[in-house]
C-alpha cells in the first residue's frame, strides 16, 4: 500500500491561474500540466492536498463557478475543462470538454453560475453556458478587433438579463460589450460595442468591478503602473449636466453613454491610484467595503481605499517586499507577483499571492490593519530532474529546471524542544539558487552534497551552521561539527558561486567599500535570521538566507552535465556530461580528498551516459547510456582509485537506457536492473567464474520506464523495486531469488504524477515496515509517499 505524504508543486506564472472556493475552503491553482488544491487556512499545514489531471500542457486560467460544484480550467492545449467535485471535495472528474478554440485560452470570466466568457491567443472571445448537468453550450463568438489579444475580463450583470463584458488586452483601450442573457433556453441577444474607455498608456492585464452604493465601480490595471477607477451609473443616477448647452463647462470628464434594452448606462472615469513601481498584475474587491487589493510586478500587494474627507484613494496597506537589481531571486531580483486572492474566513481576513519561484505568500489579519506572514507552500516550476535522500534518510534533496535545488525534511518539533503535531513536510533550505538549469544530485554525507547542471562544472556543497541548527531545532536532525561550518552563505549578483560568510569577516573593522560593507552586513543578517525562527522558514527566508556555501568546483567535461553518483564510501564521485561522440561519452572520476580528477577515464560508450550507479558494497560502477549499452566496471587498487571494465553490454536495450539502480547487498552483490525506452526492465547479474554479465530476467510494461530504485536492504529475502514511467504511473515490484518479478503495489491514478517520472529514491530508514519515496516528475512536482512492504 501507498499513501501520500506530501506534495511540492510551484504555481504557475499567469495571471488567473488561480480561484479560492468558499464552499470547499480550497484554492485551485495550476501548476504545471495539472491543477493543484491547497487548503491554505488549515492548521495541519499538509499543503496540496492533490493534483487534478487531464491537461495536456500547462494550466492557464482556473476559476471555481460560484454556488455550484463545477470548477473551470484552461490550458495552452486548446481546451477548456469542466470539473464536478462530490460534496465532500475530495474526487474530481470531468464532465466537460470544450476543443472549440484552435489557441491557448488565456483569460476567463464568469457571471453567475451559468455564464462565463474565454478569450484566446488569437483573439476569439467566446459566450458558453453551463447547465445544471454540466454540459456546456457555446452561445456567440466574436473577436474585438484585428490584432487585438484579451488579457483581461469582466462580466457583469446590470439589472435582470442585462450584462456588460469589459475587455483588456494587447492595446491601451477597455473595450465594452453590452448584451442581453437569457438562462431558459439559454441565448445571447442584442450584443453590441457600447464604448471603448482610453486613458492607460500600456496593455490592460487585470478587469474588476464591484456594485457599491447602487453604481458599479470598474477597476482597470495595466503595465503603465496605475489603476484606473471607472464609475458606471444606471438610469437616475446618470448626471446629465453635460447635457445643458448653456453651462460654462471648464475641465470636461467625458460620459460614455448607451443603453441595453430599457436600461440606461453611463461610465465615466472616476480616480487614478499610482504607487506601483511596475506592472499591476492583479486586482481584486473588497466583498463588503469600498476597498481595493492589487498585486505588482514591483513585488508588492497593496491595499487601497478613499479618503472620506478628500475622496483621493491612498494606499491603506502595503505587503510584501522592496525589489533590487540581481540575477536571481538569491541576489534580490524577487520577480514579483502573479495572482493574488483575498479571502475572508473565520472573522479574518487573507491574502495570498503566487510570486517567481512558484512559492505562495500568506498573510493573515484580525482587524485589517496589522498583518501576520503565515506558512505557505512552496515548490519547483519546472520539471524535477532528479532527488536523492541523505545518508541518514531524514531530508530530501531535489533539483529542477528552474535552476534551483531545494531540500525538504519532516517538521517533527517546536522552538520549545516540544512535539510538534501533527507533522508535517516543508521546504527548510533552498541550498542552490543557480543560473543554469540544474539536473543532478548525490549526497557525500548528511551535511555534503554535489550537484550538476547544463553546464560543464560539478558544485559541491556544505551545510551552513544556520541550517544545521534549523534543521535541530525543527526536524529533531542531531548535528556534529556545527562549530566548524561557516555561519551561511551569499550569492554574489553577478557570480554563480554561493560565499561562505562567517561572523569574522562581517565584524572585520578595516572594510573600506561602502557597498562592501553594506553586502557584508546583509550577508550577516542571514544567520540571526534563521536562527530567530519559531518556524520552517517562509519563501522571503529560503530565496536569501538558506543558500549552502560552495566549497569546491569540479571541472573536466566538456559538455552539460547529466548524471553524478558519489561511491558508498564517499571517497570519489562519478560524472558524465552530454555528447553525440566516444570523446566525451565518458565517466569521470574525482577524489573527494583532494577534489582532482583521477587520471584515469572510464572510456567505451558512444553517446550520453543518462545514468551512473555505484554498487552498495563499493565493488563496481554501472553506467547506461544513449548508446543502448551499459559498462560495468570494477573498482581495484589498494585505494580503490582505479577501475576496470568488466563488461560493455551490446543491444542490452533495443531503445535508450533512462536509469539502472543496483540490487541490496543483503539480496545479491552483483545484481543490477536497467530500465529503457522500450518499456522493459531487466535484471542482470555479473557471474565471476564466467567473467560474464548474464541477463536473469526481463518484464515488459505497457510503457517506457524512465526510473527505477531499489531498496537498499532486502524484506523477506527480496529486492524491492519502484519503477517510474513515460506518463507519471508508478509500480512497486518485487524481485526474488527465482528471478521473478512480482508487483506489489502500483499508485493510484489520483496520488500519481501527471507526466513523465524522472527519478525515483527510497529512503533507506524502515519504521513499523513502511518507506518514504519520493518521486520527481516532468508535472513540476517533488512528492514524497509512505510505502508500506
Amino acid at each position: 500500500m501507498a499513501s501520500v505524504e506530501s506534495v511540492f508543486i510551484g504555481c504557475n506564472r499567469e495571471l488567473y491561474t488561480s480561484d479560492y472556493s468558499e464552499r470547499f475552503k480550497l484554492v485551485a491553482f495550476g501548476a504545471g500540466i495539472t491543477i493543484s488544491l491547497w487548503n491554505p487556512l488549515g492548521k495541519d499545514y499538509k499543503g496540496v492536498l492533490t493534483t487534478l489531471k487531464s491537461h495536456t500542457k500547462e494550466v492557464l486560467c482556473v476559476k471555481w463557478v460560484p454556488q455550484t460544484s463545477f470548477l473551470l480550467s484552461t490550458s495552452e492545449d486548446c481546451l477548456i475543462k469542466l470539473w464536478k467535485v462530490d460534496n465532500n471535495g475530495e474526487n474530481y472528474q470531468v464532465v466537460s470538454t470544450i476543443n472549440h478554440h484552435k489557441h491557448s485560452v488565456t483569460s476567463l470570466a464568469l457571471a453567475g453560475s451559468s455564464l462565463f466568457l474565454s478569450g484566446d491567443a488569437s483573439g476569439l472571445l467566446c459566450f458558453w453556458h453551463i447547465s445544471n448537468e454540466g454540459d456546456l453550450e457555446l452561445l456567440h463568438e466574436f473577436t474585438v478587433k484585428d490584432g487585438f489579444y484579451p488579457l483581461s475580463l469582466a462580466l457583469q450583470q446590470l439589472s435582470g438579463g442585462d450584462f456588460l463584458a469589459l475587455i483588456g488586452g494587447t492595446n491601451t483601450n477597455i473595450y465594452v460589450f453590452s448584451f442581453t442573457y437569457d438562462n431558459f433556453p439559454a441565448k445571447i441577444a442584442n450584443f453590441a460595442q457600447s464604448a471603448v474607455l482610453a486613458g492607460h498608456e500600456d496593455w490592460v492585464k487585470s478587469i474588476v468591478v464591484k456594485m457599491h452604493e447602487g453604481d458599479f465601480f470598474i477597476a482597470s490595471g495595466a503595465q503603465d503602473r496605475y489603476i484606473r477607477l471607472w464609475k458606471l451609473c444606471l438610469n437616475e443616477k446618470i448626471d446629465v449636466s453635460d447635457e445643458d448647452s448653456t453651462k460654462l463647462t471648464l475641465l470636461s470628464n467625458k460620459q460614455y453613454k448607451f443603453t441595453i434594452g430599457q436600461t440606461r448606462c453611463a461610465i465615466h472615469f472616476d480616480a487614478i491610484i499610482m504607487g506601483h513601481d511596475d506592472w499591476i498584475s492583479h486586482l481584486n474587491w473588497h466583498p463588503t467595503k469600498l476597498e481595493l487589493l492589487s498585486a505588482s510586478s514591483d513585488t508588492s500587494v497593496m491595499i487601497w481605499k478613499p479618503d472620506p474627507m478628500s475622496g483621493i484613494w491612498v494606499g491603506k496597506t502595503r505587503l510584501g517586499e522592496l525589489s533590487m537589481k540581481g540575477a536571481s531571486t538569491a541576489t534580490g531580483s524577487s520577480g514579483g507577483f502573479w495572482s493574488s486572492l483575498w479571502i475572508f474566513e473565520n472573522e479574518k481576513q487573507h491574502i495570498l499571492t503566487n510570486g517567481r519561484t512558484g512559492s505562495w505568500r500568506l498573510w493573515s489579519s484580525s482587524n485589517g490593519d496589522d498583518w501576520d506572514q503565515q506558512l505557505a507552500i512552496t515548490g519547483a516550476i519546472k520539471s524535477v530532474t532528479d532527488l536523492e535522500w541523505s545518508e541518514n534518510g531524514e531530508y530530501l534533496l531535489a533539483t529542477s529546471l528552474d535552476q534551483t535545488t531545494r531540500l525538504y525534511a519532516r517538521w517533527m518539533s517546536n522552538s520549545d524542544g516540544s512535539p510538534h503535531s501533527p507533522t508535517s513536510w516543508h521546504e527548510f533550505a533552498r541550498p542552490q539558487i543557480h543560473g543554469y538549469d540544474m539536473v543532478c544530485v548525490s549526497c557525500l554525507s548528511n551535511n555534503r552534497f554535489i550537484s550538476g547542471g547544463e553546464e560543464k562544472i560539478l558544485r559541491s556543497f556544505d551545510e551552513p551552521k544556520g541550517v544545521a541548527k534549523l534543521l535541530e531545532k525543527f526536524c529533531s536532525m542531531r548535528q556534529t561539527h556545527i562549530d566548524e561550518m561557516p555561519e551561511s552563505a551569499s550569492l554574489p549578483v553577478l557570480g554563480l558561486s554561493n560565499k561562505a560568510e562567517n561572523e569574522s569577516a562581517v565584524t572585520h573593522e578595516n572594510i573600506n567599500n561602502d557597498e562592501e560593507d553594506e553586502d557584508q552586513s546583509e550577508k550577516n543578517i542571514s544567520y540571526e535570521v534563521v536562527s530567530a525562527l519559531d518556524q520552517p522558514p517562509l519563501e522571503d527566508h529560503l530565496q536569501r538566507h538558506t543558500l549552502w556555501p560552495e566549497i569546491e568546483k569540479l571541472y573536466g567535461h566538456g559538455y552539460e552535465i547529466t548524471s553524478v553518483d558519489s561511491s558508498p564510501d564517499k571517497q570519489l564521485v562519478a560524472s558524465s556530461c552530454r555528447s553525440n561522440t566516444a570523446a566525451h561519452a565518458v565517466v569521470r572520476v574525482f577524489d573527494t580528498k583532494t577534489w582532482q580528477q583521477l587520471p584515469q577515464v572510464l572510456e567505451g560508450h558512444d553517446l550520453t551516459i543518462t545514468r551512473l550507479q555505484f554498487s552498495p558494497n563499493n565493488q563496481f560502477l554501472l553506467a547506461v547510456s544513449r548508446d543502448r549499452r551499459f559498462s560495468l566496471w570494477k573498482r581495484t587498487g589498494s585505494d580503490l582509485h582505479h577501475f576496470e571494465l568488466l563488461k560493455l553490454q551490446e543491444k542490452a536495450h533495443s531503445r535508450i537506457i533512462w536509469d539502472c539502480c543496483w540490487a541490496p547487498s543483503d539480496f545479491s552483490d552483483s545484481t543490477f536492473f536497467t530500465v529503457s525506452r522500450d518499456k522493459h526492465i531487466k535484471a542482470w547479474s555479473y557471474d565471476q567464474a564466467k567473467k560474464d554479465t548474464v541477463q536473469l530476467a526481463s518484464l515488459k510494461l505497457d510503457e517506457q520506464v524512465t526510473a527505477v530504485d531499489s531498496l537498499k536492504f532486502a524484506i523477506d529475502g527480496k529486492a524491492v523495486i519502484a519503477l517510474g514511467t513515460e506518463s507519471g504511473s508508478v509500480k512497486v515490484f518485487s524481485f526474488n531469488s527465482n528471478n521473478e518479478f512480482v508487483l506489489i503495489h502500483e499508485l493510484e491514478y489520483k496520488i500519481a504524477p501527471g507526466d513523465r517520472v524522472n527519478r525515483i529514491s527510497i529512503s533507506r530508514n524502515l519504521q513499523d515496515k513502511k518507506l518514504l519515496m519520493g518521486v520527481g516528475s516532468s508535472d513540476t512536482s517533488t512528492r514524497i509517499y509512505i510505502l508500506t512492504v
